[in-house]
């Protein structure tokens, strides 16, 4: 798993979570055949999160989906992350 993609899809999910402006906001992981979801709860009925949110959870590698919903505790965004472990580069030699 590239922990790096791990971070930076929370950091954007948390950041747009709390710009719903709530007093709270939770973080929810969940993995399951090699697959993370990472969930941010805004406990706040939001509005629509900009373009930039998703396509900056898009741009990273290991991104396979994202999303938001509303639900009756507020509004949901969330990542899937693809958890497979990849070879790790060697150099060449010679």
């Amino acid at each position: 798993m590239d922990e790096q993609d791990m971070e930076s899809a929370v950091k954007v999910l948390v950041t747009a979570a709390v710009k719903d402006g709530g007093r709270r906001v939770s973080v929810h992981l969940a993995d399951q055949a090699e697959k993370i979801l990472v969930v941010a709860l805004s406990h706040q009925p939001g509005a629509a999160p900009e373009g930039e949110v998703f396509a900056a959870l898009q741009a990273l590698a290991t991104v396979d989906s994202c999303g938001d919903d509303l639900a009756d505790d507020g509004r949901r965004l969330w990542a899937l992350l693809d958890a497979t472990l990849r070879p790790r580069r060697t150099p060449r030699a010679g």
